[in-house]
C-alpha cells in the first residue's frame, strides 16, 4: 500500500475511530452497549448528513478491522469450551444450514415464483454468511446483476432488522449467554451484525455467537461447489472441488483458531493477552461503527417484497428452530 493510498484513507479512518471514542464514552457513562451504540452512532450519521466522499474510502474498511477483531477475540475464548462444544456445534450448524437451504429453495421456486437463481442466491445469504455467500455463489449459479442486487438488498434489510431484534428478544425472553450466543450464531445472516448482536447481549454471548458463526462462514467452500455442479457451470475434478472448499473458508477464522490454540497453551503471558483483548475491542468498535455508517434506508427500500416476503418466512423458521436448538444442546 503507497503513502498516497494511506493518506486517501486516513480521514475515513479517523471518522471511525471518532465514533468508536463517541461510543465507547457513552458505554462508560450510561447503560449502553459501546459496540451497540457505535453501529448506531454510524447509521444515524449516514442516514441524515451522511457519509461524506472523502470519508468513504477509510470508512469502507470496517471489514478489515471486523476481521482483525475477531482474530485477535481468540485469545479471549476457551480452547476447553471450543472442544466440548465441538460435535454438538457443528452438527447444528450443519443441520441448520441445509434446513434453511431447502427452505429458501423450496419457497422461492414453489410459493413465491422468483426463479432459480435468485432463489439460489437468497438461498446461499440465508444459510451461510449473508452478503458474502451472495457474492461467493453468484458465478456458481450464472446470476446477472440485477440478481446479485435483489438478493444483497434483501440480506441487508434482514441485517439491519435482527441487529436490533435480537438482543430485544433475547433481554425479553431472559435467554442464557451461550445459548444466546450460538441463537445468533446459528440464524442471522451476516457476521458483522451477528457478532454486534452477541456483544450487545452480553461478553459470552459475544463470544459463541463469533464462534458459531465463523463455523457457518466454514461452509461457504462446499456450497459454492456444491452449487457449481447443481448448475452444471463447469466440469470439476475432485482436486478442483477441494481447492473451491479451501479458497471459499475465510482466511481470518485460520487466524481465530491459531489464536485460539496459542493463547489457550500458556505460551503467552498474562498482561500480553490483555493487550491483545483490550486491541480486540476496539477494533470491534472500529469495525461496527463502519458497519452502522454503511447502512443506507433508502437503498434498503430497493428490496422487491418478494424476496423479502422469501426470507423473512425462512428467517421466522430458522430462528424457532435455531432458538430450540441452541437451548437443549448448550
Amino acid at each position: 500500500m503507497t503513502a498516497g493510498s494511506l493518506r486517501g484513507l486516513a480521514p475515513g479512518l479517523g471518522f471511525l475511530v471518532a465514533v468508536g471514542l463517541g461510543a465507547g464514552a457513552l458505554g462508560a457513562i450510561a447503560p449502553v452497549n459501546a459496540l451497540l451504540a457505535a453501529v448506531a452512532i454510524g447509521a444515524i450519521v449516514a442516514n441524515t448528513v451522511g457519509v461524506p466522499a472523502v470519508l468513504r474510502p477509510g470508512a469502507e474498511t470496517y471489514k478489515l478491522w471486523l476481521e482483525v477483531g475477531i482474530v485477535l477475540m481468540g485469545a479471549r475464548v476457551s480452547l476447553d469450551a471450543v472442544v466440548e462444544a465441538g460435535p454438538a456445534l457443528g452438527v447444528a450448524v450443519v443441520g441448520v444450514v441445509a434446513l434453511s437451504l431447502a427452505l429458501v429453495e423450496a419457497l422461492s421456486r414453489s410459493v413465491f415464483g422468483l426463479g432459480d437463481r435468485l432463489g439460489s442466491l437468497l438461498a446461499a445469504g440465508a444459510s451461510v454468511c449473508g452478503v458474502s455467500a451472495v457474492v461467493g455463489v453468484a458465478g456458481a449459479v450464472r446470476a446477472d446483476e440485477r440478481h446479485v442486487a435483489y438478493a444483497t438488498t434483501t440480506i441487508l434489510v434482514f441485517d439491519a432488522v435482527t441487529l436490533v431484534v435480537y438482543p430485544a428478544v433475547g433481554h425479553l425472553l431472559g435467554v442464557p449467554d451461550r445459548v444466546f450466543g450460538v441463537w445468533a450464531g446459528l440464524s442471522m445472516f451476516s457476521t458483522g451484525p451477528v457478532t454486534a448482536a452477541g456483544f450487545a447481549h452480553s461478553e459470552v454471548a459475544g463470544q459463541w455467537a463469533t464462534l458459531t458463526k465463523l463455523t457457518r462462514n466454514a461452509l461457504l467452500g462446499a456450497l459454492v461447489v456444491g452449487y457449481s455442479m447443481v448448475y452444471a457451470r463447469t466440469g470439476q475434478s475432485a482436486g478442483g472441488s477441494i481447492r473451491a472448499v479451501w479458497d471459499g473458508v475465510p482466511k481470518f477464522v485460520v487466524g481465530f483458531v491459531a489464536l485460539v490454540a496459542l493463547a489457550s497453551s500458556g505460551a503467552v503471558a498474562d498482561p500480553a493477552l490483555a493487550r491483545v483483548e483490550t486491541a480486540s475491542r476496539w477494533a470491534f468498535l472500529v469495525a461496527f461503527a463502519g458497519l452502522g455508517a454503511s447502512v443506507e434506508l433508502r437503498e434498503l427500500r430497493g428490496a422487491g417484497l418478494r424476496p423479502v416476503a422469501v426470507v423473512g418466512v425462512s428467517l421466522a423458521v430458522v430462528s424457532a428452530v435455531s432458538l430450540a436448538v441452541a437451548r437443549l444442546a448448550f
